[in-house]
């Protein structure tokens, strides 16, 4: 597919793919960086990572959803269609999927330092995780369907759907922040 101009989408995704991976090892550097050099802040440096990573996924999980709304309305196969394609397939591996990742190692380690396994909140936050977890799923699957042409959901799908990780999200921190039971 060739873009505006004559340059090639895929080289331009290929060169951000690249520019977000330098990033997040830059990223995960600098935390392993700072794990070696303070061992008694360990756990705040992680905390901090953990939201970082977390808002990130996040981000994500409410800007995809959205797309989909105005990739219902591209005729497929056209230019517009092929941009949201796109779109979403960097949104999907350069953002959500290493943000994900960092937010589950980084929070299960959290977890196991903090003990926190057998406490009822930490339990409701990880069912919350899990909500969010499985929604990333969906919409992992859910683009590769648009990517295929074969989306066979309206607009208003995608517009309920984008409430799936709020609410859990909305739980996730209530739990960790007030720890209610």
């Amino acid at each position: 597919m060739t873009g505006p101009g004559g340059e090639i989408s895929e080289a331009k995704g290929r060169k951000a793919a690249m520019r977000a991976l330098m990033a997040l090892a830059v990223f995960l550097g600098l935390a392993a960086f700072i794990f070696v050099l303070s061992p008694p802040a360990r756990y705040d440096w992680a905390k901090a990572i953990h939201v970082v990573a977390v808002i990130s996924w996040m981000a994500g999980m409410l800007y995809l959803p959205r797309l989909f709304v105005y990739h219902c309305d591209a005729e497929p196969g056209s230019v517009q269609a092929d941009t949201f394609v796109v779109m979403e397939r960097r949104l999907l591996k350069v953002i959500m999927l290493p943000a994900m990742i960092v937010s589950w190692a980084v929070g299960l380690w959290l977890a196991w330092t903090g003990a926190f396994f057998l406490e009822i909140w930490f339990i409701g936050k990880l069912v919350a995780v899990l909500i969010m977890s499985w929604a990333h799923g969906y919409l992992a699957k859910s683009a590769r369907l648009f990517a295929e042409g074969r989306n066979d959901k309206p607009a208003r799908h995608w517009r309920i759907v984008n409430e799936v990780p709020t609410i859990a999200m909305i739980a996730a921190v209530i739990l960790v922040i007030v720890k209610p039971f």
